[in-house]
């Protein structure tokens, strides 16, 4: 459907009340926040990425009055340490962390939120424990198959022809015949000289694609040092292992999450994660609200798709 005429903002800043670090495996240890009403009805918030790391915008998607509000970092992104690790980290072990964490806040059912990667972790998440998810909020959605790997390394250079070549041209001729593979091997080397530049190569490339209309703002965002090595680090991993799950995995197991409250927003123009996937999961799961955003591309923070966000968590304060 149509986004709506009403236009919905973001609630005032807030600060957590509760907040910790949360040791995952004797390796791995994840932070976690909770803002609101500590009686709310729980909802989670997972970033995007893999590797982007949460901020304090994420807390506003939400009626602080209404929901119990949790935001992490998953492992080797934004405070979970160790910073960038590749190692045990996959979806199957950021499943164990939600459900790990669930219990540590001793949640029953939460609202799970998750836009771009986390849209394919909120989904990952429900399909594994369907009993645990009292509604959904997806955005931008992603779920690693072939084809979309194909149009983030290749096909976007139709549209962005001049960012895709800075991003391509950054590797030695030799390294050009497999992108991902060489990015991939120089975003896991050590040595800071060569993972670091190729990190902010990556990061900005995404950067520059994610919003409809030019955004320095969101370009520069990306393009910092550290925040930039986790997104590329971790998104290289993950695509590399096409997230650790079977091409089909989503839709082959659609029927264990259909009866659960979703919304879909989805930027028409969304260049990241182009709006045939969400097209396609919508008709493979359409008893889930389908709300494509006319104006916008990637980003949460476009006006009309965080309108469109806000509408959601609101929508589910009548029930779900």
């Amino acid at each position: 459907m149509d986004v709506s005429s009403t236009q919905y903002q973001l609630y005032p800043e807030i600060e957590p009340h509760e907040r910790g670090m949360l040791d995952l495996d004797g390796h791995h240890t994840m932070y976690w926040e909770v803002s609101g009403n500590p009686e709310g009805t729980p909802a989670v918030f997972l970033h995007g990425g893999p590797g982007a790391g949460s901020s304090p915008a994420h807390r506003r998607f939400f009626d602080p009055d209404h929901y119990r509000i949790i935001v992490l970092d998953q492992r080797g992104s934004g405070r979970s340490t160790p910073y960038g690790e590749t190692l045990n980290n996959s979806t199957q072990h950021l499943i164990a962390d939600l459900e790990t964490l669930r219990r540590h806040l001793d949640v029953d059912k939460w609202l799970v939120f998750g836009g771009s990667w986390g849209s394919a972790l909120a989904l990952a998440y429900a399909i594994a424990h369907p009993e645990r998810v009292s509604a959904m909020v997806l955005r931008g959605i992603f779920l690693c198959r072939d084809s979309e790997l194909d149009w983030f390394l290749e096909g976007i250079a139709q549209v962005f022809p001049e960012r895709h070549r800075e991003f391509v041209e950054f590797l030695p001729v030799s390294e050009r015949g497999d992108v991902l593979g060489s990015y991939h091997r120089r975003l896991t080397n050590p040595d800071a000289s060569v993972h670091l530049p190729a990190a902010r190569v990556w990061a900005r490339f995404e950067g520059a694609c994610s919003t409809l209309m030019p955004n320095p703002r969101n370009v520069s965002g990306f393009d910092s040092g550290r925040a930039a090595l986790a997104l590329a680090r971790l998104e290289a991993h993950y695509f590399v292992n096409k997230l650790f799950v079977s091409n089909d995995h989503f839709f082959l197991n659609i029927d264990r999450i259909r009866h659960i409250p979703a919304v879909m927003v989805q930027g028409r123009y969304d260049m990241i994660c182009p709006i045939a996937t969400a097209d396609e999961l919508h008709r493979a799961w359409p008893e889930a609200d389908y709300v494509i955003v006319p104006d916008a591309g990637h980003s949460a923070m476009e006006p009309s798709i965080r309108s469109s966000l806000v509408a959601a968590t609101e929508r589910f304060k009548r029930g779900f």
